[in-house]
C-alpha cells in the first residue's frame, strides 16, 4: 500500500513573521497567544520558549498574514491583556538555513563565570556559527550549559573552543547534532583514576613496601614516556610474593570517583550499556564489574601460585591496543556502531580507545591526553559526563526518585 503524500508546506523563501512575548510567566500564556494566531490564515514554522525565575521568553515564526494590520492589533490586545511585551517583526525563510553545520555544545563550570562564557560565545561568532539554542542543564554540582550552534565546522569549532575552554579555566565538549544522539549507546570507562581514585597497583605495592618505586614507573607509563606493556611487566615484577589475600583488602580499601555511581546508575536506567577496560587486573576488576551492575569488561590477571602473586601476567596484555580492540568489541557484542560509544580515560594507554570510540572524553587526564581527546572535563564529578549526553540535573533527580 502506497503512502499517502503530504500536502506541501510554504515554501523555504516564502515571508514569515516572527511574535515574541516577554513578562511574567503565568499559566495560559501560549495557549492565548495561539488562539489569536489561530484567526488568520498560518502556518506554524518554529517555536521557541523559556522561562527564568518566573519570567517567560515565548517566540513564534508564522507565515506572513495577508492581514498584517488586523494580525498586529490582534496580537498587541493579547498582550495587553496578559501584561506582556510584545515584538513583531516581518522577513523571509523559515530558519532551515540556520540549520547547516550543527553542533551541540556544552559549558561547564565551577563556578562558570561571565566572562568565560562571553569568551566561548565570542569563539562560536568567530567560527562562524549562531547561537540558536541555550539551556541549562545543571546548577549542581558544576553548572552545565547546552547551546545548539548552527552555521560553523564543528571540527573547527572543538578547535577553537578547546582552546578558549583552557584559557577560561572551564570545560567545552562539542558535539555534531544529529539522530545518533537519540539512540543506544555505549560507555567504556578506563577504571584507574577515572572511575575510581588512585591506582590499584599502588595500593597492592603498599603490601609489598615498594609502592614509592611502583608509583614512580606508573606516572611515566600513564604520562607516554614507557610503553604500558614493558611498564606493566616491570611493575607487576616488584610484587612477587605478595599474599593473594591483600587483594581482598586492597578491594575493600577502593574509593570510586564522586558521582560514579550516579553516573553508571542514571545512564543504565535510560538504556545505557557499560564496560570497563583496565591495565589493572581481573581479581579487582571481576569484582567491581559486578558491584556496578556492569555489561562487558577486560583487564590483565595476576599469576598466583601457593597463595602468593609470583610476579607475572597471564594472557595477552590489555594495554593501549588492547583497550581499543575492547571498545570494538563490546561494541560489536552489544550491537552498538562506534559513532554511538564513548570512552572515558586519563592516561596515554587510552588514546587509542578515545579516538575510536563516537566521542572520547579524557577526565581529569594528562596534558596530552587532553589535547588528543574530543573533549576534557577537569572537574572532579564523573557524573558531569551525562551533561554532555544531553540529561539534566533535574533528569537525573527524577530517575533516583522513581527508583525510591
Amino acid at each position: 500500500m502506497n503512502e499517502p503524500v503530504p500536502t506541501p508546506t510554504a515554501p523555504l523563501d516564502a515571508p514569515t513573521v516572527s511574535v515574541t512575548l516577554l513578562g511574567r510567566d503565568h499559566a495560559g500564556v501560549t495557549a492565548r497567544l495561539f488562539e489569536a494566531f489561530g484567526a488568520y490564515d498560518l502556518e506554524v514554522i518554529d517555536v521557541e520558549q523559556l522561562v527564568v525565575r518566573g519570567r517567560l521568553v515565548l517566540a513564534v515564526l508564522l507565515t506572513e498574514p495577508a492581514d498584517r494590520a488586523g494580525f498586529e492589533a490582534a496580537l498587541s490586545a493579547v498582550a495587553d491583556e496578559l501584561d506582556m511585551q510584545l515584538d513583531v517583526a516581518y522577513g523571509t525563510g523559515d530558519n532551515r538555513g540556520r540549520r547547516r553545520g550543527r553542533s551541540h555544545v556544552t559549558v561547564l563550570g565551577a563556578p562558570l563565570l561571565p566572562s568565560a562564557f562571553a569568551a566561548v560565545a565570542a569563539q562560536v561568532a568567530a567560527a562562524g556559527g549562531n547561537i540558536d539554542r541555550i539551556v541549562r542543564m545543571a546548577r549542581y554540582p558544576v553548572t552545565a550549559i547546552d547551546l545548539d550552534v548552527s552555521g560553523a565546522d564543528p571540527e573547527v569549532l572543538r578547535r577553537a573552543l578547546a582552546q578558549e575552554a583552557a584559557r577560561q579555566g572551564v570545560d567545552v565538549a562539542v558535539q555534531p547534532l544529529g539522530i545518533h544522539q537519540h539512540a543506544q549507546r555505549l560507555v567504556v570507562m578506563d577504571v584507574d583514576s577515572t572511575l575510581i581514585q588512585g591506582e590499584v597497583i599502588e595500593m597492592i605495592a603498599a603490601h609489598a613496601g615498594c609502592e614509592t618505586e611502583v608509583a614512580r614507573v606508573t606516572s611515566a607509563a600513564m604520562r607516554g614516556d614507557l610503553d604500558f606493556a614493558e611498564s606493566l611487566h616491570q611493575r607487576v615484577a616488584l610484587l612477587e610474593g605478595v599474599d593473594a589475600a591483600a587483594l581482598g583488602e586492597v578491594y575493600e580499601a577502593i574509593q570510586l570517583a564522586p558521582g560514579a555511581r550516579t553516573m553508571i546508575r542514571t545512564l543504565k536506567r535510560l538504556g545505557y550499556r557499560f564496560a570497563l577496560v583496565s591495565g589493572g587486573f581481573t581479581q579487582i576488576i571481576d569484582r567491581l564489574a559486578l558491584d556496578l551492575g556492569i555489561d562487558y569488561w577486560a583487564a590483565n590477571t595476576l599469576e598466583v601460585v601457593d597463595g602468593r602473586l609470583t610476579g607475572r601476567v597471564t594472557g595477552p596484555v590489555v594495554d593501549r591496543a588492547g583497550k581499543a580492540a575492547a571498545l570494538r568489541r563490546f561494541a560489536d557484542a552489544a550491537g552498538i556502531p562506534l559513532d554511538n560509544t564513548v570512552a572515558i580515560g586519563d592516561g596515554a594507554n587510552d588514546l587509542d580507545m578515545l579516538a575510536a570510540a563516537g566521542l572520547g572524553i579524557a577526565f581529569n587526564a594528562k596534558p596530552a591526553v587532553r589535547d588528543a581527546a574530543d573533549t576534557s572535563l577537569s572537574v572532579p564529578y564523573l557524573d558531569a559526563i551525562v551533561f554532555l549526553m544531553g540529561i539534566t540535573r533535574e533528569e537525573v533527580e527524577a530517575a533516583d526518585a522513581a527508583l525510591g
